[in-house]
Parts: C-alpha cells; sequence; structure tokens
C-alpha cells in the first residue's frame, strides 16, 4: 500500500512539472512572438505573385520549355512474344520520345525507337494515350516518322541547324529513362558542330551537346534559346568515365529525310551496286588489304550502275565525284549527296594503274 502511493505522488510531481514546463514554454513563445517584428521571420509565407516570373527566373531555358514541351510525346513499342500459357502477347518492348512537328498528327522520332514494332501508343503531354502508326523509317539515318489522329495537338516549329553556334544554349527535351519521367528537361550548350560519327557502313555529320541525353531520350527534341527545334536527340557515348558528349541530328539534315518518309514511306537513295570493302572492314572479316588508299571492290551487282559503267571487281575506288573514299563510310557518304539519275566520275586503279569511268547513278532497290 506504501509503495502504491509513493508511485501516485511520483505520477502527481510528473504531471505538474509538465504543466508547469509547458507554461513555461508557450510563455516564452508567446512574448518571442510579440517582441518579433512583423514579417522578419524566415518561415513567413512571401505573398503571391500570382503566377509571374521575375526576369531573372523567367530564363530563355523556361520559355523554350513552355513552347516546345507541349509537342514532346512519349512513344511505347509493342510487340507480340510467345507466352506458354497464353500463346501470343502483345508485350512492350521499350520507350523513347518524339517530337510533334505538325499538328496534323505528324512526328518525328528515331527508327530504333519504333523497329521492329506491332504496334505504337503514344503518350500526349496532356494526358491523353492513343495510338500511333509508322508512316516510314530509315535505318541509315536513324529516323521515323510516326502518325496519330487527333485534335487540338500542339506543333513545334523547326529553326535552321545551320545557323547554330558552338557555346550558345541547347535545350534537351524527352523522356529519360521510361514515361515515369516524361517531359524531362535539361539544359548546356551547343559543344560543337559537324562532329562525324561512323556507325557501321555510314557516317553522321551530328550536333554535340553536354545537355544530358539517357537512354528514352531518344526521339526527342533539341531546342534553342529562341525556342525552336534545331535537333533530334540520337545518340549519346556511353562509357565508364565519360559525361556531358550527347548528340542530335540537326534538323535541317532531318527536314528531306521527314518529308520523303512521309510522302513515300521511305528515303530514295542513289545506288552504285557494289560491295566494297576499306581495311577495317576487311580485318572484321579475316582478310588483310594490302592498300594504301581507297576501297576495295569486294562484289559487284549483276546489271547495277557501277557494272554498267564498266567497274570489276577486284578495283580499288579512289575517288567519287572529286571526293577521296579512303573508307566505306566515306563512299557511303559521297554516294548519298549525289542525286538518282545523275552522272558522276569515279577514279579507280585496276593493276596499278588509274583511270576514271562516269557512272549514272541508278535508285538503291529495296534489298539494299
Amino acid at each position: 500500500m506504501a509503495q502504491y502511493k509513493r508511485i501516485t505522488s511520483y505520477i502527481i510531481v510528473a504531471v505538474i512539472a509538465a504543466l508547469l514546463g509547458g507554461g513555461f514554454v508557450w510563455g516564452y513563445s508567446h512574448k518571442l512572438a510579440k517582441n518579433t517584428p512583423q514579417g522578419s521571420s524566415n518561415l513567413a509565407q512571401l505573398p503571391s505573385n500570382g503566377g509571374t516570373l521575375s526576369d531573372a527566373r523567367n530564363t530563355a531555358v523556361v520559355r523554350a520549355a513552355q513552347q516546345v514541351g507541349p509537342a514532346v510525346v512519349g512513344i511505347t513499342n509493342k510487340a507480340y512474344a510467345n507466352d506458354f500459357r497464353e500463346g501470343k502477347v502483345l508485350v512492350e518492348q521499350g520507350t523513347g520520345s518524339g517530337v510533334i512537328f505538325d499538328a496534323k498528327g505528324y512526328i518525328a522520332t528515331n527508327y530504333h525507337v519504333v523497329q521492329d514494332a506491332q504496334e505504337i501508343s503514344v503518350s500526349l503531354s496532356d494526358g491523353r494515350v492513343v495510338d500511333g502508326k509508322v508512316l516510314g523509317s530509315d535505318p541509315a539515318t536513324d529516323l521515323a516518322v510516326v502518325k496519330i489522329d487527333a485534335d487540338n495537338l500542339p506543333a513545334a516549329t523547326l529553326g535552321d541547324s545551320d545557323s547554330l553556334m558552338v557555346g550558345e544554349p541547347a535545350i534537351a527535351i524527352g523522356n529519360p529513362l521510361g514515361l515515369e519521367f516524361k517531359g524531362s528537361v535539361t539544359a548546356g550548350v551547343i559543344s560543337a558542330l559537324n562532329r562525324s560519327i561512323e556507325i557501321g557502313d555510314r557516317k553522321f555529320k551530328l550536333i554535340q551537346t553536354d545537355a544530358a541525353i539517357n537512354p528514352g531520350n531518344s526521339g526527342g527534341a533539341l531546342v534553342n534559346a529562341d525556342g525552336l527545334v534545331i535537333g533530334i536527340n540520337s545518340a549519346k557515348i556511353a562509357v565508364a568515365g565519360v559525361e556531358g558528349i550527347g548528340f542530335s541530328i540537326p534538323i535541317n539534315t532531318a527536314r528531306p529525310i521527314l518529308q520523303s518518309l512521309i510522302e513515300k514511306g521511305k528515303v530514295i537513295r542513289p545506288y552504285l551496286g557494289i560491295g566494297v570493302w576499306d581495311k577495317n572492314s576487311a580485318a572484321q572479316y579475316g582478310y588483310s588489304l594490302n592498300i594504301d588508299k581507297g576501297v576495295y571492290v569486294a562484289k559487284l551487282y549483276k546489271n547495277g550502275a557501277a557494272a554498267k559503267a564498266g567497274i570489276k571487281k577486284g578495283d580499288v575506288i579512289l575517288k567519287v565525284a572529286g571526293t577521296d573514299t579512303n573508307t566505306v563510310a566515306d563512299l557511303r557518304s559521297v554516294t548519298d549527296a549525289q542525286a538518282v539519275g545523275s552522272s558522276v566520275e569515279v577514279v579507280i586503279q585496276r593493276n596499278d594503274k588509274t583511270m576514271t569511268v562516269t557512272v549514272t547513278l541508278e535508285e538503291m532497290p529495296e534489298q539494299q
């Protein structure tokens, strides 16, 4: 019983102490609040400015994001896969980005974003998800056009990539790492122009930027400070220790390709009708080429443009249309720059003799 009384006494003392302490704290806080000048507390909420931005906050990046952001979409690539229980099922192969460049529903994206897709799903910035159709694609330049049918579509304005200057602002808009991060904006500068990158047997002239371009950004927009699309983001160097190097297809390069994909579903390219090796490509097949320059004609297509002009297997092509061709990519690049039906001078070496033949370029067949 005595022990119970002692416990009760301790509880009463504790309650009284808590009340006194709380009163002291309240009194001190009340006194502090009374003695604090109105509005000087860092915790006080500033009055609303009605949603307007100061000049310091309303930067070119902000304006470009507001202007182009609504036209950047998410593209989901779906294809059929075999399921041992349900048979063929439609599964997601990956996601990428795209840019609406015409309010009629034309979207520019990368070929690898829509490659082998059986169905395309397009996620708009306003939350709508609509079906898309691939009108055409061009693996050689990694470009494709997707068409959607929807109302009230925003469209980005295309700029002039030939007028770009190294060091000017560059803004990348896309969906890095998937649609959870859709509409992400990163900013940097134009790091370099006309970067020559060889991918496979083709050479690309690309814009280099340090604006972050991550997986999922492919097909998104590279924008200048005026809110104009100056590139379609395509490739990123993904090597340990390398950061801030992203690449974009110049919009002036993309324009005729996108137009051709809309009108014809493909890009019409000139055709020499040969298969060639340079030293590097020959080494990949276990061969050693004993040539100092030029490319070796390893295959000649029957009735092709080169065969009709008298070029033979074993010849070494030194120049096409006045341009040195020391790699397969060099030959592709100079040939692609010509028009179908045009005649070009080709300098070849045969049995230690140099000669020039005139080749009339033909349209590349579908299988090429």
